[in-house]
């Protein structure tokens, strides 16, 4: 089982933060004076569309950038849930508990996603969110962004399309466990990466994985052997080249084949 990650819950009002080994810091905004209008992952995140009149007062909103250390828990299971988080740099994982006790990936997040959403309902936390990578994420303090949605239907309509979002990445996520075969699986990982960093402006064909083999084979579904054989299995057919973490595509259409989608 993965070690104890510290953990870092932030708190708004008069309570101070809760922290679990070396904190880590929180940015003020007005230190950081890097605004939403000015964020280079404005167009993924909350203020898509929305003006400039409108992105000020988002700006406004966003109570602290919190900046995370490879293996720091921004939140656990059962932390209260104060705040949604837009994730700014890195990249996070949440996980899950099993019955047995083993830690199951449910989610890879990266540059413009934004994530808490679980615990919206409770008021709690049921999953925990842990940084893959050196992190920096925006704080959202939830009941302050809905207050704010009301004033602004733009904002309220991304809230629903990013919780519309959350819903079919569970639907997709019960797809891949369901019914598709081994390949097919680490194929479509591969290919949602792949389009994932091609909307963030980056190469959609060169990358380099921030999940080990293992927590790759947690997230669809597969044993850590498994996925070792088949990425090795896909480089020997010439669909993808790797070189410890660092991933080439180098056939697309060979991909979407393995999942019936043609090129």
């Amino acid at each position: 089982m993965t070690p104890p990650a510290k953990s870092l819950s932030v708190a708004f009002g008069a309570t101070a933060p809760r922290t679990l080994g070396a904190p880590a810091p929180v940015i003020s905004i007005s230190e950081l004076k890097i605004h939403c209008a000015t964020c280079s992952v404005r167009e993924l995140c909350l203020p898509v569309g929305l003006n400039s009149e409108e992105v000020a007062q988002i700006d406004v909103l966003v109570g602290a950038r919190v900046r995370l250390r490879k293996g720091d828990a921004l939140y656990r299971v059962g932390d209260p849930s104060a705040a949604l988080y837009a994730v700014r740099l890195g990249s996070l994982k949440t996980t899950v508990l099993a019955e047995d006790g083993r830690e199951q990936v449910a989610g890879y997040h990266m540059l413009g996603d934004i994530i808490g959403l679980d615990g919206i309902g409770s008021g709690h936390h049921g999953c925990q969110a842990q940084a893959l990578e050196d992190t920096e994420v925006c704080v959202l303090p939830f009941e302050r962004l809905e207050d704010l949605a009301r004033d602004l239907p733009p904002l309220q309509h991304n809230l629903h399309q990013f919780l519309s979002r959350e819903i079919t990445r569970d639907h997709n996520i019960m797809l891949l466990l369901g019914s598709m075969r081994a390949e097919e699986r680490l194929a479509v990982f591969l290919l949602n990466l792949s389009d994932r960093y091609r909307k963030r402006g980056y190469s959609s064909t060169e990358f380099v994985l921030r999940m080990t083999r293992e927590e790759i084979g947690s997230y669809v579904g597969l044993k850590l052997e498994t996925v070792s054989r088949l990425f090795s299995r896909f480089q020997e057919e010439g669909l993808i080249q790797v070189q410890g973490r660092a991933v080439k595509l180098l056939d697309l259409t060979a991909l979407k084949r393995i999942i019936g989608q043609r090129g």
